[in-house]
């Protein structure tokens, strides 16, 4: 009863177990003081803690995603790339092949023009693929074997020569990826001339 007494009547247990100030007992009624705290802090620290875990989580979940769609982004650039250098030799060859044939008189089939202006067949889709030419029977990892097709060009002011508009196509892995090229081929006795350019919008 006396022991009740004594921790009922101890004044230090109404006061804040947390304080700093000096003048306060190390112990209170026979137990250390500021044990409540500690267990206060520690929760207090543990809750942080796991504030700051979530947030790197999420930072790293955020970065991967980012990281993730960066690789698909430069995969389909790597593929489309490819499809496109792929499709550009297969028109750069088969251009050759045709201007050598032109040169050689080789009977590649030209499409003849009475006036003397730059000929213009090659964007119409129908006369395109009536008159083409296949030089290469097939072209590899290409849907379609390159194309080429050759028009008969009247220059104004040189009535000797010879002069050819030589567009051709090339395909990659899909139809859709193609790429056109022309060459201006004038034959003047014995003279070669050969302008080479690239169609940039497809004409169908």
């Amino acid at each position: 009863m006396i022991e009740r007494s004594s921790r009922a009547e101890c004044s230090c247990i109404r006061e804040p177990w947390c304080g700093r100030e000096p003048q306060w007992p190390k112990r209170c009624c026979g137990r250390p003081r500021g044990r409540r705290c500690s267990h206060v802090a520690r929760a207090r620290q543990r809750g942080a803690v796991l504030a700051i875990v979530l947030l790197l989580s999420a930072m790293l979940l955020v970065t991967s995603a980012a990281w993730f769609e960066a690789s698909l982004a430069a995969a389909r650039s790597a593929v489309n790339v490819r499809d496109y250098l792929q499709a550009f030799h297969a028109a750069d060859s088969a251009l050759t092949l045709c201007a050598r044939g032109v040169i050689g008189s080789a009977g590649v089939g030209v499409i003849a023009s009475q006036a003397a202006r730059e000929p213009a067949q090659w964007k119409l889709e129908t006369v395109f693929e009536a008159a083409a030419a296949t030089p290469i029977a097939q072209w590899p990892g290409s849907v379609r074997a390159p194309q080429c097709v050759v028009e008969e060009w009247r220059i104004a002011g040189r009535p000797n020569a010879r002069a050819y508009l030589l567009t051709a196509r090339g395909f990659g892995k899909n139809r859709e990826s193609q790429v056109w090229l022309q060459m201006q081929l004038v034959l003047d006795g014995n003279v070669v001339e050969r302008h080479w350019r690239r169609v940039a919008a497809r004409p169908f």
